[in-house]
């Protein structure tokens, strides 16, 4: 538009002298762009020509109004960028300041980098700042005109919430306190969603990212984490929408199928991708191992002299596949104290066997669980590049398996 002659109503001449160049554009694209330019076409400074509109602007620098014009090219690059990594920007003074209308640019985002969980919650500290004489953060001291006054100040924004992406736990704790500033429409479809899984018939934004995952133990930002680890990519390599997506389809949770060697086993014997995480009870600790092969089971064969179930190197062994590793870290939040191992022996990275039952599952004999407990030992048989705990036993809290697949 600023370049060609076709269907323009305005003329902005930058310049003086000899460095003159005359830009045209329509004068709704400039209203709605900027407000510099709504209040401008209503004065008398602008001289009208033949329908044209022209604007003489000799004060302005050539160069700096060509780089004025990218602004919008900058600020899309600016929004991009704070996707990619928006943590920083979040929890930032500057993010409280923010305005309306790049908040639901970030919002719309289906590349935007957070749980939406988070999302929620930084969006009630904006809505704070904004509403005047809402300083408050304590809902406890408002009333009804507070909530309403926090209403108003959320309502273009707070429809971009994908609220189906937050679990029940922190939809009741965290969204539901503020249930009076949430159009009665969109809590009510939420609350079917909750009740009944029904999918929602207005709220029709998309998972971001398209990455969702079923986990009690883990959140969003270690799972792709995790699929960093998988792609042999940096633990903090930031994904984008040009990355390989992929789906979290839980396969097995202990507090539902039961915390057993013999449920973990029936419920993981696949011959596909499947991650495993587990949460042991009286610690931040969060284990975890990944296996391209599965957990599909060998059968046996029998030493019928030494009374001994044996399995041959054959049957004992897993498939030769060098992807698979195990990993721990303190707690979700934070990632804290990160350790990933992978494994260096291929043919011993799982053991996939169905001797005596004895394994929910095994990488390696480093890290394997018995019924309701999980062994983390040390890697002094070079199965795996090192430790992932120096303690070796823990009580489960809970395990779930995934099957991963590429979409």
């Amino acid at each position: 538009m600023l370049d060609c002659s076709v269907d323009h109503n305005v003329i902005i001449q930058v310049g003086e002298n000899q460095n003159i160049k005359e830009f045209r554009a329509h004068s709704n694209i400039l209203i709605v762009r900027s407000p510099y330019f709504k209040d401008v076409f209503s004065t008398v400074f602008a001289n009208k020509n033949d329908s044209i509109i022209k604007f003489e602007k000799p004060k302005i620098k050539l160069s700096v109004f060509e780089i004025t014009l990218n602004c919008k090219k900058l600020q899309d690059h600016c929004i991009e960028s704070i996707c990619v990594n928006p943590q920083p920007f979040i929890i930032s003074k500057e993010f409280l300041s923010l305005d309306n209308d790049i908040l639901c640019e970030l919002l719309k985002r289906d590349d935007l980098n957070v749980d939406e969980i988070v999302a929620w919650d930084y969006l009630i500290k904006w809505g704070i700042e904004q509403t005047p004489g809402l300083r408050c953060e304590n809902k406890d001291q408002w009333n009804i005109k507070d909530y309403e006054a926090l209403k108003e100040t959320l309502n273009k924004v707070i429809s971009l919430i994908r609220f189906y992406e937050i679990n029940s736990v922190d939809f009741f704790d965290k969204v539901r306190p503020y249930k009076h500033i949430i159009p009665n429409s969109i809590y009510e479809e939420i609350m079917e969603f909750y009740m009944k899984n029904t999918i929602p018939k207005t709220i029709i934004l998309t998972p971001r990212m398209n990455l969702k995952i079923d986990s009690k133990i883990i959140k969003r930002r270690i799972a792709l984490t995790i699929i960093n680890w998988i792609e042999r990519k940096d633990s903090n390599a930031i994904r984008n929408r040009n990355d390989q997506l992929y789906n979290f389809e839980l396969i097995y949770r202990g507090s539902k199928d039961g915390i057993n060697t013999e449920s973990c086993r029936n419920k993981c014997k696949l011959r596909e991708p499947i991650l495993v995480i587990i949460k042991c009870q009286n610690s931040q600790k969060i284990f975890g191992g990944y296996t391209p092969v599965g957990f599909y089971y060998h059968n046996i064969k029998i030493n019928k002299s030494s009374r001994i179930i044996r399995a041959t190197r054959a049957d004992y062994q897993n498939k030769h596949y060098i992807s698979s590793f195990i990993f721990s870290f303190d707690d979700d939040d934070t990632q804290n104290n990160i350790k990933l191992s992978r494994v260096i022996s291929r043919n011993h990275a799982i053991y996939n066997n169905n001797s005596s039952d004895l394994y929910g599952f095994n990488f390696g004999s480093v890290l394997y669980m018995q019924n309701n407990h999980l062994h983390a030992c040390s890697c002094s048989n070079s199965y795996y590049e090192n430790n992932v705990s120096c303690r070796g036993t823990y009580t489960i809290e809970e395990v779930e398996s995934f099957k991963l697949v590429k979409k």
